[in-house]
Order: structure tokens, then sequence, then C-alpha cells
């Protein structure tokens, strides 16, 4: 059974909506909200696997709300409004659906169907995305919390540090608001880039998608990344959403392999498992970026890149939505240059042309 929140602020299409909803077999509504503070709270309280938003709501119009969920809680968002010419873009905003509400004269038959057929369609995802969902029972969380954080990068991938450089590559580290500013970030860089690999926090189902988002407003060729694959220049591979995006070499060819293990640093994928794997394919040769992001995930590897030469730079408190995966790797003298976010694809560029080491 798929957990529903619906927002919006008409308290008659909830009621609706409520209605159509439960109608559906595999779908519950757990409650409503009228506008988005409201369901800020409620999606706190009983973290539902997806979300119905309305545009038009009070003190927080619905695309803004959209957007600040797919910042920093991301999960599957439907948008059903009346807004239509927003139908294009909104999948840009995040939303994985759009059903318009009924037209002049539309049955509530035929509005039923649409909501039925749209979120019927959506069941492969959901079930992809709840099956990674983290336990939200209370009595639960601070003991598996404590377990996950015990999980040192040592236990997934054993450090074995390249002695002599390799090709140059670019690893990526981000989690909260870093969805939004590895677009900003992307929207900048050429495409004679070397690979750049790019581990997210980022929900199971939710990783292919934005892969296609930065595909789509990069000249990189951006893609998920599967086992594998050839690292080539002009390319980045961003971590699927529940597995460790890790290189090794082949000869001379680097390529992708991806590991289903116990999470890192409370997570999966791992920044610390990337930076390590980085370190050990090709050590100083590389550049690590890390970004926005809440805890201390990728400080460990972060510093053993540093250690061993790589050019390693911070995004600025500035610029983060959340200090603290840059605060951390900071603190653990693991940076070499502390950026702006405006910055970063600048400071790629010139790593890669050896204005930077």
């Amino acid at each position: 059974m798929y957990t529903v929140l619906i927002i919006d602020d008409s308290a008659s299409m909830r009621r609706i909506l409520k209605d159509m909803i439960n109608s559906i077999d595999e779908f519950e509504v757990v409650d409503v909200a009228n506008d988005a503070y409201e369901a800020r709270e409620k999606i706190k309280e009983y973290e539902p696997d997806l979300v119905t938003i309305d545009i038009n709501m009070p003190k927080m119009d619905g695309v803004t709300f959209l957007r600040n969920l797919m910042r920093l809680h991301p999960m599957p968002a439907v948008v059903i409004s009346g807004e239509g010419v927003r139908g294009s873009d909104i999948f840009d905003d995040g939303a994985v659906g759009f059903i318009p509400k009924p037209s002049t004269g539309e049955s509530m038959k035929s509005f039923e169907l649409r909501i039925k057929d749209t979120l019927l369609s959506l069941t492969f995802l959901l079930k992809r995305y709840t099956l990674k969902k983290p336990q939200t029972k209370k009595k639960n969380y601070t003991q598996t919390k404590n377990v996950d954080y015990k999980v040192h990068p040592d236990e997934v991938i054993p450090l074995r540090v390249a002695p002599f450089g390799g090709q140059k590559l670019i690893a990526i580290g981000s989690s909260t608001g870093g969805v939004e500013s590895l677009l900003r970030v992307f929207s900048k860089l050429p495409n004679d880039l070397p690979p750049i690999l790019i581990t997210q926090h980022i929900p199971y189902g939710f990783s292919s998608s934005f892969a296609q988002r930065l595909n789509d407003h990069s000249d990189v060729d951006v893609c998920e990344a599967k086992d594998g694959m050839i690292l080539k220049r002009g390319h980045a591979y961003l971590a699927p959403g529940n597995m460790h995006l890790t290189i090794e070499k082949y000869g001379n060819e680097l390529r992708t392999k991806l590991l289903d293990t116990k999470k890192v640093s409370q997570h999966k994928p791992s920044v610390d498992v990337l930076f390590r794997s980085v370190n050990n394919s090709v050590g100083g040769s590389a550049m690590a970026v890390m970004m926005t992001g809440m805890g201390d995930d990728g400080t460990i590897a972060m510093k053993e890149l540093f250690d061993n030469g790589a050019y390693t730079v911070a995004q600025n408190e500035a610029s983060c939505v959340v200090f603290g995966m840059p605060m951390k790797a900071i603190q653990a003298g693991a940076v070499k240059d502390i950026i702006h976010l405006d910055d970063i694809a600048q400071y790629i560029i010139e790593f890669s042309r050896g204005k930077r080491k």
C-alpha cells in the first residue's frame, strides 16, 4: 500500500481527491494539507510515499514548494492543478507526474480515470522508492543511526592508494541542497573535460531522472552510472540512488563498478566510498569537490586524497544550503581551496587545463 499526502487549498478538491485516490488499489491517503507549511509538518510526521501538489496555494505557491521539496527532501510528487501551462515545465522542477484539474464540461468520472491511470503508471517508481526509504519508527531510529554511523569505508573498500598519478578525473560529493547546486555547476561546464564522477545523496528511483536533468542542462554527457562503463572525456557518471559508485583500472582504462553493500557514513551511495576508489585508482591526479550537504560523509577519503596530492576544494558556507559536509572536510584539513558555488565550474575547468593542482 502506497501512502499519499494531498496538498490543496480547496476543501472540496481535497475531499474529491481523497475519495478518488482511496478507491485505487494499492493507494491510501494518510492525510491532507491546505498549504505548504502544513504539508511540511505532515511530511515529517507521516513520511508518505507520494505527495500531490496544487500550484495555486496561499502562503507559498506549489512550484516554490515543489522546488524546495526536491532540494531538501526529494520524494515522488505529482502536481494536480488547473495551471495547464506549467505541464511541460513541471518535470524540470522535480515532479514525476502532472494531472490537469477537470476542464469545463469534463465529468468527475473522466477526471478519476486520469488520476488512476497516472498513479498506477507510477507504481514501479514508487516500489523502488519505498524499498529504499528509511524506516520511520522512532523506536528503531536511534539504534539504526548509530549502527550506520560506525560503518567505516574500510568495511566496504580497502585503502590501496595509487602511488603514482593516473589520468585526470573529477569526483564530486553532495547531499542536502546538492540537486539545484549541481544543476548550476553543470550548466557552466564545457564538453571537453576529464571524466566526472558524482555521488549525490538521492533516493532510489530519482537518480536516473536527475541524471537526465543534468544532461539536459549541460554540454557534458551525463548518465546514471551502470556497472562496467568505460570512463570517457566529456562524460559524467551519477551514482544510482541505492548503490555505491566506485572505479577500477583495467589496463589503461578506468571503469565504473557498483557496490551493493552496507551504508557507509550513513549513506548509500557514499561519498567516502567514491573518493577512496578514486584515490586507489588515480591518486594525486584527481580533483575532489565537496559541495553542500548535512553530515560528514566524504571527510575520511577526502583527507586521504589531500594527503596523496590530489586537488581538493570545498564549497564555502555562504553558498551552501547546509554547511555540513564541506565544514567537516575543512576542519579535517582535507581542503586546499574554499570557493563559492558559482566558482566551482571555473575551478574544474582550470584544473582540467593544468592551471590548478
